[in-house]
């Protein structure tokens, strides 16, 4: 429920317009989202570690019948919410809330195996084993989502913007010379951002070149935001300065 909230509300924040201070709006909600839904992810896992070497050393009765009833509930509504952030895995926060519902569904999956293993062998020690198990799958599919949305939180390119790629093609631009101060980062987790200098020795002042060049860039590269200087000379001085 946590990632649900996480994400619906960090949607709807995306959706106001900038105003006041917040020249770029609310867009990194959803970048913030998707990493507190990672940071929740791990320290849940953790949890459950822990939980799982208590049982292992202190091992309890278990009301198997109980458990796999309440358990079955989990999967069938963890696992239909999950199925509703199916689509739109390029979003961060998106892949993010998937995650978490798809983890609750895996644990009440997992929850039900060790249950049913132990009401057939007698063996309490393989609900902790089941436990650990499910937790190294969790944390490896969560470890992509966290470090991704690091790297956007601390304004890396997104994994859409190939940089090196988008440089080129800059550099290849008829009369551009030198590309210089080029930085992509992610306004939020669908809309990316670029400046960059663009040295054009022939460049005549018209901004023609400049408005086709950023609808090339949001063609080619999904680019909405991109604000471009073009230099006669790199480290031209402005003639009223």
């Amino acid at each position: 429920m946590l990632g649900l909230i996480l994400a619906g509300g960090a949607a709807w924040l995306a959706r106001r317009p900038a105003r006041g201070r917040r020249t770029y709006g609310f867009g990194k909600a959803t970048v913030l989202a998707a990493l507190t839904n990672g940071v929740v992810l791990m320290f849940v896992s953790g949890g459950i570690v822990i939980e799982a070497i208590n049982r292992l050393f202190s091992p309890a009765p278990m009301a198997t019948g109980i458990v796999m009833i309440a358990a079955g509930f989990g999967v069938l509504a963890n696992t239909g919410t999950a199925l509703l952030f199916l689509r739109g895995h390029g979003d961060v926060n998106i892949r993010g809330a998937f995650l978490h519902m798809a983890s609750d569904a895996l644990v009440s999956v997992g929850v039900i195996a060790a249950a049913a293993a132990v009401a057939l062998t007698g063996w309490s020690w393989i609900d902790p084993v089941v436990s650990v198990a499910i937790v190294a799958i969790i944390v490896a599919g969560t470890w992509g989502l966290l470090r991704e949305a690091m790297d956007l939180a601390m304004d890396a390119a997104p994994p859409s913007a190939d940089v090196p790629t988008i440089q080129a093609f800059l550099s290849d631009c008829d009369g551009v010379t030198e590309v210089h101060d080029l930085h992509i980062w992610a306004m939020s987790t669908t809309e990316v951002a670029l400046t960059a200098h663009l040295v054009r020795p022939d460049h005549d002042g018209q901004d023609g070149f400049r408005s086709q060049l950023t609808q090339a860039l949001e063609r080619q590269f999904g680019v909405r935001h991109a604000t471009l200087q073009i230099e006669q000379a790199r480290g031209e001085q402005c003639p009223v300065c």
